[in-house]
């Protein structure tokens, strides 16, 4: 990306972190909690630490970067918007981390694990105080954007984004259970999975929230942004997934490997059942489903995926989706701003890029 861009990014980042910090500050305040319960202030602590801690609010600048597809002029209700997007990202984490049973979450406790360390000798009250801990962030994401300041017809056209988007997400979370109760998933299915868990909240309501703000109506175009949203959260989610077994676990600030002990027919465990045989595939079938599998064991699938040639194939899928929803955005120069449609064009295949 151009220097420009990419000075862009950083400030929506910088800022949004700013008000991010603020609004926990301040949402202790609007929350109506008896001031008996001592579980309500720790759950926002925690809601609080997680939301902070780390990330790239790539969904954040999504939006920004919507808007000024129409307008370069500050726009009303994007603060709102971009709280919204992430309170429900954070209510994915906490949930996601749950379903996983993963310890760690951007170089910190997972939230339920954090619950698990608080109620040692009580296992249920962890997870209940989880569960309700994502269900709060999921509220909260919705009100404050029923509280924005912006006219009533925006405010509910905005809720409306969210709210089907969230739904969409739990849907995602179903199939993505339901994917490894058969045979390995064709690729198709893998396509919906990333479409419905991860498309659809983290690109395409971002896009249509920002567009909404700036006056425009991303029902006319509804088709080509959805289009877009699904090929780079396919990109998205292979990338997750190649990093899984190619990353490294102190970048991305979790353990490697997790896909594969967790027996889940991921983008990276279907290209290397699909790539092994004989001795390697007894390999790969060992550690497929074994909550024990050693560093080790993980170290040694890594290395049958690069010399099988998955790492490289897996490379080259994401590129080639990264392209094709380059080429989409492409058709958007005769409509909005160049500048932007410039942005969305680069988008897949930086993060592609960045994450390698």
């Amino acid at each position: 990306m151009s220097q420009q861009i990419l000075e862009r990014v950083a400030g929506y980042e910088q800022r949004f972190n700013a008000l991010f910090e603020e609004y926990f500050d301040t949402v202790t305040c609007g929350l109506d909690a008896p001031s008996l319960s001592r579980f309500t202030p720790d759950c926002l602590r925690l809601l609080r630490e997680l939301s902070l801690r780390g990330g790239k609010r790539m969904r954040v600048v999504v939006l920004h970067e919507a808007a000024r597809l129409v307008t370069e002029e500050p726009v009303e209700g994007l603060d709102a918007a971009a709280l919204s997007i992430e309170l429900l990202q954070t209510h994915g984490l906490v949930h996601d981390d749950l379903i996983d049973d993963s310890p760690v979450r951007r170089s910190g406790p997972s939230t339920y694990y954090a619950y698990r360390g608080r109620f040692p000798d009580h296992p249920q009250t962890a997870l209940g105080l989880t569960v309700l801990a994502g269900d709060l962030a999921l509220a909260l994401s919705l009100q404050v954007l029923l509280e924005a300041k912006v006219p009533v017809g925006l405010r509910q056209a905005m809720v409306e984004v969210q709210t089907k988007a969230a739904a969409d997400t739990f849907v995602g979370q179903i199939i993505d259970l339901e994917r490894d109760f058969a045979a390995p998933p064709d690729e198709d299915v893998l396509h919906c999975v990333a479409d419905y868990k991860s498309a659809r909240y983290s690109i395409l309501a971002p896009l249509q929230l920002g567009l909404l703000a700036a006056g425009e109506q991303p029902a006319l175009c509804e088709k080509e942004l959805r289009d877009y949203a699904r090929l780079v959260g396919i990109c998205g989610q292979m990338r997750d997934d190649y990093l899984d077994l190619f990353g490294d676990a102190v970048t991305m600030g979790k353990p490697t490997g997790t896909d594969l002990r967790d027996g889940k027919h991921s983008y990276t465990v279907n290209a290397l059942l699909a790539a092994v045989d004989g001795p390697e595939r007894r390999v790969l079938e060992a550690a497929f489903g074994d909550p024990f599998c050693t560093p080790e064991t993980i170290a040694a699938v890594r290395e049958i995926g690069e010399s099988r040639g998955v790492r490289a194939r897996l490379e080259a899928d994401m590129r080639r989706y990264a392209r094709q929803a380059s080429a989409v955005a492409a058709c958007w120069q005769s409509r909005w701003r160049q500048e932007s449609v410039t942005f969305f064009e680069q988008l897949p295949l930086w993060s592609v890029e960045r994450a390698m």
